[in-house]
């Protein structure tokens, strides 16, 4: 049976350690909770009393909750005061030397049964543990921040750590509430090793002008449904824990360069602008600590000169008949446009107009289009399949196949049958838009649009800008997708655009970890979602997106940038060629065929 935890310390009351604090308070367990000196301390008692005032005013903690609570914990200055604790955990700065020192004097402090545990997020515990005299006795209890609501903790175990020791700690998070995932020491563990690749990627994106902060946050939060944008979650985190973190990782994990710390992460820290802590990081706050953005001299404005460069889009043509093709086609009549799509026979016309009835017909029903403006807008549309119906669209849309001959081939018949001044867009996902810009005598007018399926639904258009594209035509662009209730983010023309070069790397990684036996497809898919409130884990959406798509952007990425970490892992590769293409398929990660 698993030992009972009746006495815990906690050493170090920042705003980890004070959570930490907290979840074992709640749960029944009696703390004692140390900080090096008085004004810490109280720094630390401040930290835990907001947090529980808060939940009282939430409804989350009753009065009598919260006072019991409250008396169950200990505050002491100095680790004597831990002498008869069953587990010690710290939750300290991102200091091997540090975090060594105070293992040292633990091991002389608590009794020689109790559990010390670390909460290092990327330090080895296996070099933390060296500096006792038990190193089979201690291991990593990794909390995620805020730790009373974060359900995932990463338990990490070293090679020397007892078994019994690693069955205590996963009863005892049970006991917590918390969903653990046992794994052996590794730099950055499950969660860590796939979140800081992905958010120095995205800094380095934001160094190299490729877009906007706002447009990088707004690109992952709409087009991946992640909770917060890579930045202000760098800023959340605090851009010198970011750097120990990345650097930590560099160091221990191979010296993979794409997690070597992105040069302008040091410059911010050296300059003190560390993130919501200080009131400034990528962005800027209304004061240190503050979660409230405040605009400054990086905010975006919407210029009166910008609504004079602005082109005329009044008729739109669509070119397609698939998924895409057909939500696009919805998305512009429902906006007021009149919409000619082209399509190669005249069934795939019709299907193409039943799918949109269809689709028009359930928003119906649901209360989010009336019959009114279902009536208007499809009268709105006309099918066709001669491109030559194109000639007098202000704008046209491709959505055929991603094959680069196919779209060039579109684009010259295009450039022929358009009036002057019209603007034909290509929603690739993969492929560069310049190449099917230059098909054309007109490669100023050509911008990337690329909507995110389905189209109906998702709020982000990716506005592609090449290195031809004239400015007024991406500000023609960006008006129009704000007119259709999109929200558009400019990027230049760049593989994977911003969603899919920041996705697809972490989705990658993903797959070599699983490949390297490091941790199951579950317990990476569950890190993710209950660690970083992800909403599918990175297996689900491989099987999601499908394989076969999944590589092809992951091979265009590599070739592009020839990062050896884009390299496509085997595993991918192999799943593919077997046919495990994802839920299409029935298969792929996961069998879909037992469920």
């Amino acid at each position: 049976m698993a030992r009972e935890f009746s006495k815990v310390g906690v050493v170090g009351l920042g705003t980890m350690g004070a959570g930490i604090v907290e979840v074992f308070a709640r749960n029944g367990i009696e703390v004692v909770a140390v900080e090096v000196g008085e004004a810490a301390l109280e720094r630390g008692r401040a930290t835990l009393t907001g947090s529980t005032e808060r939940a009282v005013a939430k409804g989350k903690l009753s009065p009598d909750e919260r006072d019991a609570l409250l008396s169950r914990i200990t505050f002491a200055v100095g680790l004597d005061s831990l002498a008869d604790v069953d587990l010690a955990i710290e939750a300290v700065p991102e200091h091997l030397d540090l975090k060594q020192a105070i293992f040292s004097d633990l091991d002389k402090v608590c009794r020689p049964e109790a559990i010390l545990a670390t909460n290092t997020s990327s330090l080895s515990v296996t070099e933390i543990s060296v500096a006792t005299h038990r190193p089979n006795k201690v291991i990593g209890i990794h909390f995620f921040n805020p730790a009373p609501i974060m359900k995932l903790v990463e338990v990490v175990r070293t090679v020397v750590t007892e078994q019994s020791v690693v069955d205590d700690v996963e009863a005892l998070c049970a006991r917590l509430g918390k969903t653990d995932v046992t794994i052996s020491d590794r730099a950055g563990f499950i969660a860590n090793a796939l979140l800081f690749g992905y958010l120095n990627h995205a800094v380095s994106m934001y160094e190299n002008r490729y877009a906007t902060r706002e447009d990088i946050d707004a690109a992952m939060k709409l087009g991946c449904g992640v909770p917060m944008g890579p930045l202000a979650l760098m800023d959340l985190i605090g851009l010198d824990t970011a750097y120990e973190i990345l650097d930590t990782m560099y160091r221990r994990g191979g010296r993979d360069r794409r997690h070597a710390p992105v040069p302008l992460i040091k410059q911010m820290v050296t300059a003190g602008l560390l993130g919501r802590k200080t009131g400034r990081g990528f962005y800027t706050y209304t004061k240190p600590g503050s979660p409230v953005v405040v605009a400054d001299e990086l905010t975006p404005g919407t210029g009166a000169h910008e609504a004079d460069a602005v082109r005329a889009v009044n008729k739109v043509g669509v070119v397609g008949s698939g998924t895409m093709a057909t939500g696009i086609i919805e998305v512009f009549a429902k906006a007021g446009h009149d919409v000619v799509y082209v399509t190669r026979g005249t069934e795939r016309t019709a299907r193409v107009r039943a799918a949109i009835e269809a689709s028009m017909d359930k928003a119906v029903v649901r209360g989010k289009l009336t019959e009114a403006d279902r009536t208007a807008a499809l009268t709105r549309i006309t099918g066709s399949t001669s491109l030559d119906d194109l000639a007098d669209v202000d704008l046209v849309v491709e959505a055929v196949v991603e094959e680069l001959s196919v779209k060039k081939a579109l684009f010259a018949n295009l450039d022929e049958i358009c009036k002057p001044g019209t603007i034909p867009a290509t929603t690739t996902s993969s492929l560069p838009v310049v190449d099917v810009a230059v098909a054309t005598d007109r490669p100023e007018d050509v911008v990337g649009l690329h909507f995110f399926n389905p189209a109906t639904v998702m709020p982000l258009v990716e506005v592609v800008s090449t290195i031809r594209t004239a400015p007024d035509v991406v500000t023609t662009a960006r008006a129009l997708c704000t007119s259709l209730g999109k929200h558009p983010v400019v990027c230049a023309d760049r593989a994977g655009f911003v969603v899919n070069a920041l996705l697809f790397p972490y989705l990658n990684d993903a797959v070599k970890m699983l490949e390297a036996s490091y941790s199951t497809a579950d317990d990476i898919d569950n890190a993710m979602k209950q660690g970083c409130g992800y909403p599918m884990g990175p297996f689900e959406l491989l099987d999601v997106v499908g394989l076969d798509v999944s590589l092809a952007i992951q091979q265009q990425l590599y070739l592009e940038f020839r990062e050896p970490g884009f390299a496509p892992a085997p595993l991918l590769e192999h799943l593919v060629t077997a046919g495990y293409l994802g839920r299409k398929a029935t298969r792929g990660f996961r069998d879909y065929t037992k469920r």
